[in-house]
Protein backbone atom coordinates (compact mmCIF):
# COMPACT_ATOMS: atom_id res chain seq x y z
CA UNK A 1 0.00 0.00 0.00
CA UNK A 2 1.09 3.41 -0.92
CA UNK A 3 1.28 6.17 2.04
CA UNK A 4 2.90 8.84 0.41
CA UNK A 5 0.76 11.69 -1.81
CA UNK A 6 -1.27 11.52 -4.33
CA UNK A 7 0.27 13.19 -7.87
CA UNK A 8 -2.23 16.10 -7.34
CA UNK A 9 -1.44 16.92 -3.68
CA UNK A 10 2.24 16.45 -4.70
CA UNK A 11 1.47 19.10 -7.63
CA UNK A 12 -0.67 21.08 -4.80
CA UNK A 13 2.61 21.42 -2.88
CA UNK A 14 4.51 22.20 -5.27
CA UNK A 15 2.78 24.88 -6.80
CA UNK A 16 1.74 26.48 -3.20
CA UNK A 17 5.84 26.72 -2.45
CA UNK A 18 6.41 28.55 -5.83
CA UNK A 19 3.78 31.02 -5.43
CA UNK A 20 4.89 31.73 -1.89
CA UNK A 21 8.41 31.86 -2.89
CA UNK A 22 7.45 34.64 -5.46
CA UNK A 23 4.60 36.86 -3.61
CA UNK A 24 5.20 36.08 -0.11
CA UNK A 25 9.58 36.33 1.08
CA UNK A 26 10.84 37.45 3.53
CA UNK A 27 10.60 41.21 2.83
CA UNK A 28 7.21 40.66 2.31
CA UNK A 29 6.55 39.32 5.48
CA UNK A 30 8.40 42.02 7.69
CA UNK A 31 6.32 44.69 4.96
CA UNK A 32 3.40 43.49 6.82
CA UNK A 33 4.04 42.52 10.02
CA UNK A 34 4.96 46.97 10.14
CA UNK A 35 1.38 47.14 9.12
CA UNK A 36 -1.62 47.87 11.44
CA UNK A 37 -4.04 45.03 10.89
CA UNK A 38 -1.20 42.33 9.70
CA UNK A 39 -3.79 41.75 6.72
CA UNK A 40 -2.06 41.63 3.10
CA UNK A 41 -5.38 41.84 1.21
CA UNK A 42 -3.14 41.69 -2.24
CA UNK A 43 -1.98 38.66 -1.15
CA UNK A 44 -5.28 37.41 -0.63
CA UNK A 45 -6.66 38.48 -3.33
CA UNK A 46 -4.39 36.45 -5.38
CA UNK A 47 -4.84 33.30 -2.87
CA UNK A 48 -8.81 33.63 -3.70
CA UNK A 49 -8.17 33.49 -7.51
CA UNK A 50 -5.68 29.72 -6.85
CA UNK A 51 -9.07 28.49 -4.85
CA UNK A 52 -7.32 28.40 -1.99
CA UNK A 53 -9.85 29.89 0.64
CA UNK A 54 -12.68 27.21 -0.98
CA UNK A 55 -10.39 24.23 -0.82
CA UNK A 56 -12.04 22.27 1.76
CA UNK A 57 -15.72 24.67 0.93
CA UNK A 58 -18.03 21.90 -0.72
CA UNK A 59 -19.02 22.37 -4.31
CA UNK A 60 -22.37 23.14 -4.01
CA UNK A 61 -21.15 26.40 -2.03
CA UNK A 62 -18.58 26.92 -4.98
CA UNK A 63 -15.77 25.41 -3.57
CA UNK A 64 -13.48 22.52 -4.50
CA UNK A 65 -14.59 20.29 -1.88
CA UNK A 66 -11.24 18.68 -1.23
CA UNK A 67 -10.12 16.98 2.41
CA UNK A 68 -7.50 17.80 5.35
CA UNK A 69 -4.98 16.40 3.64
CA UNK A 70 -5.01 18.33 0.83
CA UNK A 71 -5.16 21.79 2.78
CA UNK A 72 -2.58 20.77 5.01
CA UNK A 73 0.04 20.53 1.85
CA UNK A 74 -1.27 24.49 1.77
CA UNK A 75 -0.46 24.95 5.50
CA UNK A 76 2.74 23.77 5.25
CA UNK A 77 3.76 25.91 2.76
CA UNK A 78 2.17 28.65 4.21
CA UNK A 79 4.55 27.70 7.68
CA UNK A 80 7.45 27.35 5.62
CA UNK A 81 7.13 31.01 4.38
CA UNK A 82 5.56 32.42 7.55
CA UNK A 83 2.51 33.70 5.67
CA UNK A 84 0.94 36.26 7.55
CA UNK A 85 -3.14 36.70 7.62
CA UNK A 86 -5.79 35.12 8.52
CA UNK A 87 -5.66 32.02 6.31
CA UNK A 88 -5.78 28.97 8.89
CA UNK A 89 -8.42 30.39 11.11
CA UNK A 90 -10.25 31.87 7.97
CA UNK A 91 -10.38 29.26 5.11
CA UNK A 92 -9.36 26.52 7.29
CA UNK A 93 -11.04 26.65 11.15
CA UNK A 94 -13.62 28.75 10.21
CA UNK A 95 -14.64 26.61 7.32
CA UNK A 96 -14.65 23.56 8.93
CA UNK A 97 -16.88 24.71 11.60
CA UNK A 98 -19.29 25.54 9.08
CA UNK A 99 -19.08 22.69 6.96
CA UNK A 100 -19.11 20.19 10.27
CA UNK A 101 -22.66 22.44 12.01
CA UNK A 102 -23.74 25.30 9.61
CA UNK A 103 -27.57 24.94 8.14
CA UNK A 104 -27.80 25.36 4.38
CA UNK A 105 -28.81 28.88 4.94
CA UNK A 106 -26.14 29.80 6.61
CA UNK A 107 -23.65 28.21 4.90
CA UNK A 108 -24.59 29.32 1.60
CA UNK A 109 -24.12 32.77 3.23
CA UNK A 110 -20.61 32.30 4.54
CA UNK A 111 -19.15 29.40 2.76
CA UNK A 112 -19.83 30.86 -0.40
CA UNK A 113 -18.49 34.34 0.45
CA UNK A 114 -15.08 32.86 1.98
CA UNK A 115 -15.00 30.67 -1.05
CA UNK A 116 -15.13 33.44 -3.40
CA UNK A 117 -12.04 34.92 -0.98
CA UNK A 118 -15.14 37.89 -0.15
CA UNK A 119 -15.42 37.12 3.70
CA UNK A 120 -12.82 36.12 6.22
CA UNK A 121 -13.99 34.45 9.72
CA UNK A 122 -12.17 33.69 12.62
CA UNK A 123 -12.93 30.90 15.86
CA UNK A 124 -12.91 32.50 19.64
CA UNK A 125 -12.61 29.82 22.39
CA UNK A 126 -9.85 31.19 24.78
CA UNK A 127 -10.82 33.24 27.63
CA UNK A 128 -9.27 34.97 30.49
CA UNK A 129 -7.85 31.00 32.08
CA UNK A 130 -6.03 30.96 28.35
CA UNK A 131 -7.28 27.28 27.91
CA UNK A 132 -9.80 25.41 25.86
CA UNK A 133 -10.70 23.23 28.16
CA UNK A 134 -14.33 23.22 28.41
CA UNK A 135 -14.92 23.59 32.25
CA UNK A 136 -12.74 27.42 31.49
CA UNK A 137 -15.19 28.36 28.95
CA UNK A 138 -17.77 30.41 30.63
CA UNK A 139 -19.44 32.77 27.38
CA UNK A 140 -23.13 32.04 27.99
CA UNK A 141 -25.42 31.26 25.38
CA UNK A 142 -29.28 32.21 26.00
CA UNK A 143 -32.11 30.95 23.91
CA UNK A 144 -35.31 32.84 23.37
CA UNK A 145 -38.26 33.38 21.30
CA UNK A 146 -36.19 35.58 19.37
CA UNK A 147 -33.39 33.29 18.97
CA UNK A 148 -29.61 32.52 20.47
CA UNK A 149 -27.67 35.11 22.11
CA UNK A 150 -24.48 35.38 23.68
CA UNK A 151 -22.78 36.90 26.54
CA UNK A 152 -18.73 36.34 27.52
CA UNK A 153 -15.09 38.02 26.54
CA UNK A 154 -13.01 35.82 24.66
CA UNK A 155 -9.24 36.92 24.28
CA UNK A 156 -6.93 36.20 21.83
CA UNK A 157 -9.08 35.73 18.87
CA UNK A 158 -7.30 35.90 15.54
CA UNK A 159 -7.87 38.62 13.49
CA UNK A 160 -10.98 39.57 14.78
CA UNK A 161 -10.22 43.27 14.11
CA UNK A 162 -10.86 42.09 10.49
CA UNK A 163 -13.36 39.05 10.21
CA UNK A 164 -16.75 39.58 9.21
CA UNK A 165 -17.80 36.57 11.30
CA UNK A 166 -16.51 34.96 14.27
CA UNK A 167 -17.10 31.00 15.28
CA UNK A 168 -18.02 31.53 19.70
CA UNK A 169 -17.46 28.79 21.54
CA UNK A 170 -20.43 29.29 24.99
CA UNK A 171 -22.19 26.94 27.05
CA UNK A 172 -25.56 25.98 27.20
CA UNK A 173 -26.18 23.87 30.11
CA UNK A 174 -22.28 23.39 31.15
CA UNK A 175 -22.33 21.64 27.29
CA UNK A 176 -20.32 23.61 24.80
CA UNK A 177 -21.59 24.72 21.84
CA UNK A 178 -20.71 26.52 18.64
CA UNK A 179 -22.20 29.42 17.42
CA UNK A 180 -21.71 32.14 14.61
CA UNK A 181 -22.09 35.63 15.40
CA UNK A 182 -21.59 38.82 12.80
CA UNK A 183 -19.48 41.03 13.66
CA UNK A 184 -21.28 43.80 12.88
CA UNK A 185 -24.37 43.10 15.12
CA UNK A 186 -25.13 45.34 18.25
CA UNK A 187 -22.88 44.30 21.30
CA UNK A 188 -20.17 42.95 19.47
CA UNK A 189 -16.63 45.26 21.02
CA UNK A 190 -13.24 43.87 19.19
CA UNK A 191 -10.25 45.78 20.80
CA UNK A 192 -7.15 44.73 19.02
CA UNK A 193 -4.06 43.68 21.65
CA UNK A 194 -0.02 43.01 21.11
CA UNK A 195 1.18 39.58 20.31
CA UNK A 196 4.92 38.52 20.15
CA UNK A 197 4.37 36.64 16.63
CA UNK A 198 3.73 40.23 14.51
CA UNK A 199 2.62 37.68 11.45
CA UNK A 200 -0.53 37.04 13.48
CA UNK A 201 -3.06 39.73 14.79
CA UNK A 202 -4.97 38.77 18.26
CA UNK A 203 -7.87 40.75 19.57
CA UNK A 204 -10.15 40.33 22.88
CA UNK A 205 -14.06 40.02 21.68
CA UNK A 206 -16.31 40.90 24.42
CA UNK A 207 -20.13 40.16 23.02
CA UNK A 208 -23.44 41.44 25.21
CA UNK A 209 -26.38 40.08 24.23
CA UNK A 210 -25.34 39.58 21.21
CA UNK A 211 -27.41 37.09 18.33
CA UNK A 212 -26.11 34.44 17.03
CA UNK A 213 -26.91 31.24 15.03
CA UNK A 214 -26.15 27.88 16.72
CA UNK A 215 -24.17 25.13 14.45
CA UNK A 216 -25.08 21.83 14.86
CA UNK A 217 -23.84 18.32 15.29
CA UNK A 218 -23.76 17.20 18.87
CA UNK A 219 -22.36 19.99 21.29
CA UNK A 220 -19.19 19.14 22.66
CA UNK A 221 -18.87 16.38 20.00
CA UNK A 222 -18.51 19.47 17.29
CA UNK A 223 -16.44 21.39 19.54
CA UNK A 224 -13.97 18.41 19.61
CA UNK A 225 -13.90 18.05 16.07
CA UNK A 226 -13.05 21.57 15.55
CA UNK A 227 -10.22 20.36 18.47
CA UNK A 228 -8.97 18.14 15.93
CA UNK A 229 -8.95 20.08 12.76
CA UNK A 230 -7.22 22.58 14.64
CA UNK A 231 -4.62 20.70 15.87
CA UNK A 232 -3.65 19.16 12.46
CA UNK A 233 -3.68 22.58 11.09
CA UNK A 234 -1.65 24.14 13.54
CA UNK A 235 0.47 20.80 12.98
CA UNK A 236 0.93 21.08 9.22
CA UNK A 237 1.94 24.82 9.75
CA UNK A 238 4.67 24.47 12.51
CA UNK A 239 6.14 21.09 9.88
CA UNK A 240 6.78 24.12 7.21
CA UNK A 241 7.93 26.19 9.50
CA UNK A 242 10.45 23.73 11.25
CA UNK A 243 11.55 22.91 7.58
CA UNK A 244 12.66 26.90 7.02
CA UNK A 245 14.07 27.14 9.91
CA UNK A 246 16.56 24.32 9.72
CA UNK A 247 17.25 25.10 5.61
CA UNK A 248 18.25 28.33 7.08
CA UNK A 249 20.45 27.67 10.06
CA UNK A 250 22.30 24.52 7.49
CA UNK A 251 22.82 27.98 4.64
CA UNK A 252 24.17 29.64 7.69
CA UNK A 253 26.56 27.21 8.83
CA UNK A 254 27.90 26.69 4.96
CA UNK A 255 29.16 30.39 4.93
CA UNK A 256 29.86 31.75 8.11
CA UNK A 257 33.31 30.90 8.74
CA UNK A 258 35.16 30.53 12.41
CA UNK A 259 38.98 29.38 12.37
CA UNK A 260 39.48 29.58 8.99
CA UNK A 261 36.50 27.18 7.92
CA UNK A 262 33.07 26.81 7.68
CA UNK A 263 31.03 26.44 11.31
CA UNK A 264 29.07 23.79 9.47
CA UNK A 265 32.58 21.52 9.51
CA UNK A 266 32.11 21.45 13.06
CA UNK A 267 30.43 18.75 14.91
CA UNK A 268 28.84 20.47 17.79
CA UNK A 269 26.48 21.80 14.87
CA UNK A 270 26.32 18.75 12.63
CA UNK A 271 24.86 17.40 15.88
CA UNK A 272 22.46 20.40 15.98
CA UNK A 273 21.06 19.91 12.46
CA UNK A 274 20.71 16.59 12.90
CA UNK A 275 18.70 16.61 15.60
CA UNK A 276 16.17 18.32 14.19
CA UNK A 277 16.06 16.22 11.17
CA UNK A 278 15.49 13.44 13.29
CA UNK A 279 12.56 14.97 15.16
CA UNK A 280 11.07 16.26 11.80
CA UNK A 281 10.86 13.19 9.60
CA UNK A 282 9.10 10.63 11.65
CA UNK A 283 6.57 13.56 12.69
CA UNK A 284 6.33 14.31 9.03
CA UNK A 285 4.55 10.97 8.25
CA UNK A 286 2.46 11.17 11.49
CA UNK A 287 1.25 14.57 10.04
CA UNK A 288 0.26 12.71 6.90
CA UNK A 289 -1.96 10.17 9.00
CA UNK A 290 -3.38 12.41 11.32
CA UNK A 291 -5.07 14.26 7.97
CA UNK A 292 -5.82 11.36 6.26
CA UNK A 293 -7.31 9.94 9.47
CA UNK A 294 -9.01 13.15 9.66
CA UNK A 295 -10.81 12.80 6.22
CA UNK A 296 -11.77 9.48 6.63
CA UNK A 297 -13.41 8.93 10.12
CA UNK A 298 -11.18 6.69 11.61
CA UNK A 299 -11.60 5.62 14.92
CA UNK A 300 -8.04 7.04 16.30
CA UNK A 301 -8.69 10.54 14.18
CA UNK A 302 -8.86 12.18 17.43
CA UNK A 303 -6.13 10.28 19.12
CA UNK A 304 -3.41 11.17 17.10
CA UNK A 305 -4.75 14.85 15.92
CA UNK A 306 -3.97 15.08 19.03
CA UNK A 307 -0.53 13.27 18.94
CA UNK A 308 0.29 15.33 15.99
CA UNK A 309 -0.06 18.49 17.91
CA UNK A 310 1.38 18.19 20.54
CA UNK A 311 4.83 16.36 18.82
CA UNK A 312 5.36 19.20 15.88
CA UNK A 313 4.88 22.01 18.11
CA UNK A 314 7.31 20.54 20.52
CA UNK A 315 9.58 20.05 17.33
CA UNK A 316 9.06 23.31 15.81
CA UNK A 317 9.99 25.14 19.28
CA UNK A 318 12.98 23.02 19.67
CA UNK A 319 14.29 23.23 16.23
CA UNK A 320 13.81 27.01 15.94
CA UNK A 321 15.58 26.90 19.49
CA UNK A 322 18.67 25.35 18.24
CA UNK A 323 18.62 27.30 14.93
CA UNK A 324 18.91 30.09 16.46
CA UNK A 325 22.04 28.83 18.25
CA UNK A 326 23.70 27.67 15.21
CA UNK A 327 23.68 31.32 13.95
CA UNK A 328 25.31 32.55 16.89
CA UNK A 329 24.69 36.05 18.25
CA UNK A 330 23.33 37.77 14.58
CA UNK A 331 20.39 35.09 15.19
CA UNK A 332 19.36 36.81 18.32
CA UNK A 333 18.85 40.15 16.31
CA UNK A 334 16.20 41.49 14.55
CA UNK A 335 17.53 42.23 11.54
CA UNK A 336 17.97 38.23 10.72
CA UNK A 337 15.21 36.85 9.79
CA UNK A 338 15.23 33.59 12.22
CA UNK A 339 13.16 35.45 15.16
CA UNK A 340 10.35 35.61 12.69
CA UNK A 341 10.04 31.57 13.12
CA UNK A 342 11.35 31.49 16.34
CA UNK A 343 7.53 33.98 17.38
CA UNK A 344 5.76 32.20 15.23
CA UNK A 345 6.95 28.23 17.34
CA UNK A 346 5.89 30.54 20.20
CA UNK A 347 2.25 31.13 18.88
CA UNK A 348 1.42 27.54 17.95
CA UNK A 349 2.57 25.87 20.80
CA UNK A 350 -0.21 27.93 22.79
CA UNK A 351 -2.92 28.31 19.91
CA UNK A 352 -5.59 25.71 20.54
CA UNK A 353 -3.95 23.92 23.90
CA UNK A 354 -0.43 23.46 24.23
CA UNK A 355 1.51 20.12 23.84
CA UNK A 356 0.80 19.26 27.99
CA UNK A 357 -2.97 19.71 26.77
CA UNK A 358 -3.18 17.50 24.22
CA UNK A 359 -1.01 14.74 25.59
CA UNK A 360 -3.15 14.76 28.27
CA UNK A 361 -6.36 14.43 25.63
CA UNK A 362 -4.34 11.43 23.77
CA UNK A 363 -4.38 9.98 28.10
CA UNK A 364 -8.09 10.69 28.23
CA UNK A 365 -9.16 9.39 24.83
CA UNK A 366 -7.02 5.79 25.45
CA UNK A 367 -8.73 5.85 29.04
CA UNK A 368 -5.55 5.54 31.05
Amino acid sequence: MDFGLSEEQQQLKESAHAFLSGECPTTFVRKVMATDDGYPRELYDQIAKLGWTGLIVPEKFGGAGLGMLDMAMILEEGGYAAMPGPFLFSSMLAASALKLGGSEQLNAKWLTALAEGNAVGTVAVVEGAGSIDHRDIHAIAMKSDAGWRLNGAKMFVPYADVADFIVVAAKRDSDVRLFVVDTKSPGVTIRSRKNLDLTRRVASVELRNVPAKRLHGGGSQLFAKLVDVAAIAVAADSLGGTERALEMAVDYSKVREQFGKPIGSFQALKHAAAEIVADLEPARAMLWYAAYALDTGAADASRIAAMAKARLCDIYSRGTDRAVLMHGGIGFTWEHDMHIWFKRARFNESYFGSPSFHRERVASLNAY
